[in-house]
Formats: structure tokens, sequence, C-alpha cells
């Protein structure tokens, strides 16, 4: 049996700036353009089993309904990444969304 055996592949899907980098540590880069390319990119990659997806906060915004029905429907964790100029906060604001519904409480919060 493989040491890979039960893994589930990662993509990266953003423009190639953004992506390229993720090859470095194991993780395919889906270099795209346009949303439509976007929306069947990670469509595709949700139905062939990935396991993670990360997706440049920009694009993960334009497709927010799509990302969370493919999210209901495939067992493919989507996670937004800062773009090359920077983080727009999507990340965190999705991590804070995310931790308040598992603990009940914003831990984030500053006093």
């Amino acid at each position: 049996m493989s040491a890979d055996a039960g893994r589930k592949k990662m993509a990266a899907v953003g423009s190639y700036d953004t992506v390229l980098p993720f090859q470095a540590v194991g993780v395919r880069p889906f270099p795209v353009e346009s949303d439509e390319e976007i929306a069947e990119i990670v469509s595709r990659l949700a139905r062939e089993d990935y396991g993670a997806i990360f997706v440049e906060e920009r694009q993960f915004v334009a497709q927010a309904s799509l990302i969370d029905r493919l999210v209901q429907e495939y067992a493919a964790s989507i996670i937004p990444i800062p773009g090359i100029r920077g983080s727009i906060g999507v990340g965190l604001s999705a991590v804070r969304s995310s931790v308040e519904r598992a603990v009940g409480m914003d831990i984030f919060a500053e006093k």
C-alpha cells in the first residue's frame, strides 16, 4: 500500500502569481483568469474528490453562492487565501464565523 493511500488531493485556484507557490508544498496550482473558469474548475475539483481547495479571496467572494453549494454537496473544504496584493479579510472572516458556529461565541473579539 502506498504512503499516499487515503490522502486527499489539494488544489489552489486563482491568479498565476498567487497559486504557483503552492506547488512547492504539494498543492496542485490551477491558474485562472475569468470568473467562468473559476466556477468550472472549482466545481470539477469538488467533484473529483479534492479534500482542500484554496481559492483566491477575490474569486472566493465572486463565487460565494457556488462555493456554499459545493461545500454542502461534496466533502471538499474550500478555503479563501489572500491574493498576491494581500488580504481583503475574507479568510479571517471565514475562520471567525466557523469558530463562532463551533464554540458558540466569537473568541477573536477584542475587549
